[in-house]
């Protein structure tokens, strides 16, 4: 994996994410993208070694990522998914894994519901690709904390509670907690 190996040769922390770390923990293949959650600090220095080492920039119009291609493969250079940033602690908890022909940094299963959770919002609803994923990892989840962590999305507390009713996880394990207070959009206020 050119990306991985290039990153850790220049010294960028980072760590796999989406579909590839899916993969890395037992879950469904993904070829969609390549998702590398970096520091913000840090996202330069690694766009510059890999466009070094020959793959081809992107400027995307967001600003919580870069991008970059390796031939036909897209990957996105994320250090503020879902407006929170990514930080030394959260690459911290990515622990080391085979992924492929090779071993790197991989997200915790918690940290990659939580982020794919966070994802869900009124124009992307669609469940269908995250059910196989949830279920493959359900074992390498703390599932009360991703629950805490997406309290405040009613499309994250749907899914939970699908899992819930499937069997998949437990309902008490996914439960909002009692002392945490839930915000209510505009819409469930009037």
């Amino acid at each position: 994996m050119r990306v991985s190996n290039t990153l850790r040769s220049h010294g960028v922390r980072f760590a796999l994410a989406g579909g590839c770390a899916v993969y890395a923990h037992g879950g469904p293949a993904s070829d969609h993208d390549l998702d590398v959650f970096l520091t913000e600090r840090d996202a330069p220095l690694a766009r510059t070694a890999l466009v070094a080492a020959g793959l081809r920039p992107v400027d995307p119009p967001e600003d919580w990522l870069t991008k970059v291609y390796d031939d036909d493969c897209l990957v996105d250079l994320i250090f503020r998914p879902n407006g929170r940033p990514v930080t030394p602690a959260l690459l911290d908890s990515a622990e080391e894994m085979r992924v492929g022909a090779t071993v790197a940094p991989v997200l915790p299963a918690t940290e990659l519901l939580v982020d794919k959770l966070l994802v869900l919002g009124e124009h992307r609803c669609d469940l269908t690709g995250l059910l196989p994923v949830a279920r493959a990892v359900r074992e390498r989840v703390d599932w009360p904390s991703v629950a805490a962590e997406t309290a405040s999305s009613p499309y994250a507390r749907a899914f939970l509670g699908l899992l819930a009713d499937l069997g998949v996880v437990s309902a008490d394990d996914v439960a909002p907690r009692r002392d945490a207070a839930i915000p209510m959009t505009r819409k469930e206020s009037r």
